[in-house]
């Protein structure tokens, strides 16, 4: 499977007026600033929204933003593999503010901005790490091992690019989608 077209920032930016953009971040990290007029429709929905996807597609160039770009860049294969060319944005929402560009926040009912989720996962695997060794000074030496397991998967997560904690933490309240807002998001997608 090749790589998928790799926007940056500046490029996009001159670009978003044709372009559909697709958010695949949680809802809370897309409440916190996403690129203006981004569609939010998290990567767990993307199967949902395949069809309508599909013929934004056809109308017209799709750009996949997440945070950094390892979300965004799996959420374009998985399209590929289904038949839909897309981009994705070099650096995601971060390298576009890192180059002066605004985000937009959601204002008043449309969500409460939570962290990031690099950020959550940072604190989850950090915490862990302390309980383990904590624990295992305290209690019982084989509570290293849940340290031990964090850094296993640490290193396991930046061979492959993926994030099983990402994916656990994205099914949390405050990181789900509402329907109302993905039924939103998709009607937009298909009137855009």
């Amino acid at each position: 499977m090749s790589t998928p077209t790799t926007l940056d920032p500046r490029q996009a930016r001159s670009r978003l007026h044709e372009l559909t953009v697709i958010d695949v971040r949680t809802p809370g990290e897309y409440a916190g600033g996403h690129i203006p007029g981004a569609l939010n429709i998290p990567l767990d929905q993307l199967d949902r929204a395949l069809p309508d996807i599909r013929r934004a597609a056809e109308r017209g160039d799709v750009l996949v933003v997440c945070a950094s770009g390892a979300r965004s860049e799996n959420a374009c294969r998985t399209l590929a593999e289904n038949g839909v060319h897309t981009a994705t944005l070099a650096g995601g929402t971060g390298a576009w503010a890192a180059q002066g560009h605004d985000l937009h926040r959601l204002e008043g009912g449309g969500g409460k901005a939570t962290w990031a989720m690099e950020r959550q996962v940072r604190l989850t695997a950090g915490s862990v790490v302390v309980l383990g060794l904590a624990l295992g000074e305290v209690v019982h030496p084989a509570f290293r091992l849940l340290s031990a397991g964090i850094a296993g998967g640490l290193v396991f997560s930046a061979v492959t690019n993926t994030c099983g904690m990402a994916a656990m933490l994205a099914k949390l309240p405050y990181n789900r989608p509402r329907k109302a807002d993905l039924d939103e998001a998709l009607a937009r997608l298909r009137n855009s």
